[in-house]
């Protein structure tokens, strides 16, 4: 089948498994593939603010988001993401965007509390299904950084994530705001975790 001259083929690497090892490789093909497209803005997903300092030394002159976990994820009043590395990420020009996780916040209250499951541990679990945990992520902090303001709902976006520690996922994302979910748009995987 011949390909005509506006179709787009791109290659998606992927990982034999996790590792904070892919990192420095994921943020290299994102921004390999965010040049490509001409895309400025950057959505990465941060715990300790290790990868989100890495982000924006790998992207530098761009916009880039660095979304952490809400407070109290791990443990009540507690934040995870270091206060040095806040200070340089935020120093290299990156935002840092703690919020409500867009997949948990009161579904998860009610799933501890009661026992059951509401529609956004479903959705939570069913992307972690079929395409794995690090594209929940990406899809979830799109939202959350829509919802914040922080990225438009009408441009693509590169977001990045991870299975557990550093980053193996990356996508080129059209976000939307959590109440308009079915308008995000996963439009390209750069990368991500085979399996």
């Amino acid at each position: 089948m011949a390909i005509a001259s506006h179709d787009i083929v791109t290659a998606t690497t992927y990982y034999d498994s996790p590792s904070k090892a892919n990192t420095a490789m994921t943020l290299s093909l994102a921004k390999k593939r965010s040049v490509e497209l001409g895309i400025k803005t950057v959505v990465v997903a941060t715990t300790s603010g290790d990868t989100a300092v890495k982000a924006a030394e790998a992207f530098p002159g761009y916009r880039v988001i660095g979304v952490s976990h809400a407070h109290g994820f791990k443990e009540p009043n507690v934040q995870e993401m270091t206060a040095a590395n806040k200070a340089a990420f935020e120093a290299k020009g990156g935002i840092v965007l703690t919020t409500g996780h867009a997949f948990a916040g009161i579904g998860r209250a009610i799933r501890k509390r009661l026992n059951t499951y509401e529609a956004e541990e479903i959705v939570s679990h069913t992307l972690k299904m079929v395409m794995g945990q690090g594209i929940k992520v990406v899809c979830e902090i799109a939202l959350m950084a829509a919802d914040a303001g922080l990225v438009r709902t009408d441009e693509e976006v590169i977001a990045i994530a991870g299975t557990g520690h550093g980053a193996d996922t990356a996508v080129v994302i059209k976000p939307a705001n959590s109440s308009d979910f079915f308008d995000l748009r996963v439009k390209e995987i750069i990368c991500k975790v085979r399996g």
